[in-house]
């Protein structure tokens, strides 16, 4: 079981119906699938946290879409959460609340917050130009909030997309990059 931060209120402390109310009270807003007090800065730290307690296994590591809403690079995380592990761990997913896919990771690209996994705002950036699925607007938005918010480097990350063109996904990428508003080398 995921310990919450003490900064956020779950259906595990209270009934569903009182959380609800005391959001249309003002006392309390939603952090993803959990709740804070009005009061808490809506940081890093307590969407990790209501990230680690939608997902349920520490071995799942905050990637695509929810890293970036982590980061603050997005307003709002996805239905169902985007998460990762690393390729050579087994794991079988379970529910239906996150997507979870195996890549390759090391071990700079993973960092903890609140006891979640979550990718480096530089990983999330790449794994959301790599993966496998149509890139849309929320991408790109998230991409260049990356950028704003958690201080990714364009130029850094334009070299890490062409030492990698030829991994896969690698030219779709740099497309992907460019087609979100920036240039490459």
């Amino acid at each position: 079981m995921v310990v919450h931060s003490s900064r956020l209120v779950t259906t595990d402390d209270w009934p569903a119906a009182e959380l609800h109310a005391a959001v249309l009270a003002g006392d309390l807003v939603a952090v993803g699938a959990c709740w804070a007090s009005i009061a808490e800065p809506q940081d890093a730290g307590l969407r990790a946290a209501s990230f680690a307690w939608s997902v349920g296994d520490t071995r799942i590591v905050a990637g695509g879409l929810s890293a970036a809403w982590i980061w603050g690079a997005c307003s709002r995380p996805p239905v169902p959460h985007d998460g990762c592990v690393p390729a050579d761990e087994r794991f079988r997913s379970r529910g239906a609340w996150t997507a979870v896919r195996e890549i390759a990771l090391e071990d700079d690209d993973v960092t903890t917050s609140v006891g979640a996994r979550v990718l480096t705002p530089g990983a999330t950036a790449l794994d959301l130009l790599r993966v496998r699925r149509r890139f849309g607007p929320r991408d790109a938005d998230a991409l260049r909030g990356l950028v704003v918010t958690a201080g990714v480097d364009p130029a850094e990350l334009a070299r890490c997309l062409e030492q990698s063109e030829r991994v896969p996904m690698g030219r779709q990428a740099q497309r992907r990059f460019r087609d979100a508003g920036f240039a490459t080398p």
